[in-house]
């Protein structure tokens, strides 16, 4: 005899179907599934939704109901159908016991007929019923779907929009105005911490200002400095810098939170990207990068300072993240009419899928390529994607299957046959 639920010759341990003991047939040592049969149908059948619910419910009572009904008059009927006062024979002189029994055969036929026509009658309801329900479900549940709509059209950059659900003051339009009320008090925490990146990198300024003219005072004495003073003096500068670009790059991510687009112009994203690229030719020559290029003369519709910005971080961030010998391939076209696209596939090692995901967001990196003062800030991608967003646009990060890193925007812009200058 072996123990249950073990194989009688290694102590491997066997799930035994549900039920089931000995094991079923004659398969030791071999696992089976346990899961109770209703969970395993329900993982192959498709989950009702709320609509389907609804109409069964709604055909459900309606067929209960008619059921009722018909069995109520069928009750009366055979009940009450045979009040109606007795014969005392024909004129022939017919038997009284022979009347009676032809008025009880008309009464059975009677109730026969009635009990097939209801039958009848009550499937054809029921299928009307269903049908009814459908479209009545489908009316009920109208409100909720624009909800749901509106609702997911709603993100951090258009945090201003509002349901503003109309009609009566039922439990779906106290359910909008919940929502409406959400979005209102997350619309004054962006704004306010927006407002306090802006301020505080304005007010930040004027310190580093300050910290700057203390060195070059302290650096121009008559009499001269040490060699260590200027070293720390160096150092203190460049620090000094990074700063400065981290407060700029603070700015520049608050003015394009802000939709602050200022006047709008044709800008042509081809020279762009040209001209970036051209003037990182030293960083990629020193890491052997190779870079590809199609390009389609596209025009979009905002401002070239910031989109020019937008490009110089995405070019940014294929550089300095790129592995020496590695390759960056850079694309822009128009896929539809309206909308132009730029990608740019950076080649490197295999990224998980769901940390890219959360590269859009201010001070977030990659592994210890991506951390430190050399390689960036943090927020080169966040103020990629502010930018794309404040012109009609978007960012989508994706880890390529075979290693690297695919950035994505896509803006509102129309292809053209000669390339447009940029606005100076």
């Amino acid at each position: 005899m072996h123990r249950p639920g073990w194989a009688p010759w290694g102590n491997r341990p066997v799930t035994l179907l549900r039920g089931c003991y000995p094991p079923c047939g004659n398969f030791y040592g071999v696992r089976f599934d346990a899961t109770p049969l209703h969970k395993r149908i329900s993982r192959v059948l498709p989950q009702p939704t709320v609509r389907w619910r609804l109409t069964l419910l709604y055909s459900g009572l309606f067929v209960l109901c008619g059921v009722v009904l018909l069995l109520i008059t069928y009750w009366l009927f055979a009940n009450f159908a045979d009040s109606a006062p007795k014969a005392f024979g024909g004129p022939s002189g017919a038997p009284l016991a022979r009347v009676d029994a032809a008025m009880s055969v008309q009464r059975s036929l009677g109730l026969q007929r009635l009990r097939l026509g209801s039958a009848i009658a009550l499937g054809v309801m029921t299928l009307v019923s269903g049908v009814l329900g459908w479209v009545v479900a489908g009316r009920v549940l109208a409100p909720l779907k624009t909800i749901t709509a509106a609702t997911e059209r709603i993100s951090d950059s258009n945090l201003n929009e509002r349901l503003a659900m109309p009609g009566p003051r039922d439990e779906l339009r106290s359910l909008a105005d919940t929502i409406d009320r959400l979005l209102e008090r997350l619309e004054t925490a962006f704004d306010a911490q927006r407002r306090f990146v802006a301020n505080a990198s304005h007010e930040l300024r004027t310190p580093l200002a300050m910290m700057r003219t203390t060195l070059d005072v302290a650096i121009a004495k008559p009499g001269g400095v040490p060699s260590q003073t200027r070293e720390l003096d160096a150092e203190l500068r460049v620090d000094l810098d990074h700063a400065d670009r981290l407060l700029e790059s603070f700015l520049t991510l608050a003015r394009a939170q802000n939709g602050q687009i200022g006047d709008r112009h044709e800008v042509a994203l081809e020279p762009l990207i040209t001209a970036g690229l051209a003037s990182r030719e030293y960083e990629i020559a020193a890491k052997l990068l190779t870079v590809d290029t199609d390009l389609t003369a596209v025009q979009v519709s905002g401002s070239s300072t910031l989109l020019g910005r937008m490009i110089d971080n995405v070019l940014d961030n294929a550089v300095l993240h790129n592995q020496p010998g590695g390759s960056i391939e850079v694309m822009l076209a128009a896929r539809r009419p309206g909308r132009a696209r730029l990608t740019i596939d950076t080649s490197g090692p295999p990224l998980d899928p769901d940390a890219v995901a959360q590269l859009a967001q201010p001070f977030k990196r990659l592994g210890d390529d991506r951390i430190g003062s050399q390689h960036g800030h943090g927020v080169g991608l966040s103020i990629v994607g502010a930018i794309a967003a404040a012109h009609g646009g978007g960012l989508d990060l994706r880890a390529r299957p075979e290693g690297g890193l695919r950035v994505e925007i896509t803006l509102p812009g129309t292809a053209v046959t000669e390339p447009a200058e940029v606005p100076a």
